[in-house]
């Protein structure tokens, strides 16, 4: 095969990738004017799933109502470890009743932020134990979040996690170390456009080849993390952008993008139990 053809061939592939983009906003205002837009935009690119995450009472109900008007659109309901000061048993309450949706397949996301601080560290402890337990008390997976923690979010995992339970840790930015607990817990692994940085993801590209095809997601946290090359043009990202992240992927992997596309989105909708 010449040089033209193996190009042609790549890009037939990669115009027909059916992929599943495990972690977004689709409620931040920035997608206001024109969601429709980005929507459609996520079907051209081959994107056939989307799971918008809450991170508090407000945007997990904006989640449910965008996920019931859009196909193939899923909503996670839950506090984000900023919002944690805000959270008590009555939000907790409301959030199950939502998590009775159809639509809802994933609680989250939850976790522990010791980065930026915007709730105080025993807020963030005590709402993500409690948001686990009503996380297993609905036998929903969870979507992690964690920075920062000095392993104090493994502590938590390891003596709250129910050993049946399924999660994703969202962003990862751990270690090596990280991979193979959160491995070892049976948990996905959640991978953004950092990835595609050259600098700030240099660290975590020498990591992919770590992670089992069967526990890898590709998510675009948009309108956050934007991957390149896209970032040089825009800076609010898009569920279409996950596309980018899969390929980079296939690179870094070595493996077919195609492939690489049909486990992710396996694996996302085995975590998340979607048909």
């Amino acid at each position: 095969m010449n040089r033209k053809s193996a190009i042609d061939t790549r890009n037939s592939v990669t115009n027909t990738l059916s992929l599943f983009d495990s972690h977004c906003h689709l409620d931040d205002r920035s997608y206001s004017r024109d969601l429709e837009g980005a929507l459609q935009n996520a079907r051209d690119a081959g994107v056939n799933g989307i799971m918008t995450v809450g991170v508090d009472l407000k945007s997990s109900q904006r989640a449910v109502e965008l996920a019931e008007s859009n196909n193939r659109v899923y909503a996670a309901v839950g506090v984000h470890p900023h919002d944690a000061k805000s959270c008590d048993e009555t939000v907790i309450k409301a959030l199950k009743l939502l998590a009775g949706k159809k639509v809802v397949r994933a609680w989250g996301e939850i976790g522990l932020d010791f980065n930026r601080m915007y709730s105080p560290r025993e807020d963030q402890e005590k709402w993500f134990v409690r948001q686990i337990q009503a996380a297993d008390s609905l036998d929903l997976p969870m979507i992690f979040h964690e920075r920062d923690s000095q392993g104090r979010f493994l502590e938590i995992l390891k003596t709250h996690l129910n050993p049946n339970n399924k999660g994703v840790v969202h962003c990862f930015s751990g270690n090596a170390a990280d991979v193979s607990a959160y491995l070892d817990m049976g948990l996905y692994i959640g991978i953004t456009g950092i990835v595609t940085i050259k600098t700030r993801g240099s660290d975590l590209r020498k990591l992919i080849p770590e992670i089992p095809l069967n526990r890898l997601l590709v998510e675009t946290d948009a309108p956050y993390l934007t991957p390149a090359p896209q970032k040089n043009k825009t800076r609010r990202n898009e569920p279409a952008f996950v596309k980018s992240i899969l390929l980079k992927l296939a690179d870094v992997r070595q493996e077919d993008p195609g492939k690489l596309a049909e486990e992710t989105t396996a694996n996302a909708q085995r975590l998340f139990n979607i048909p």
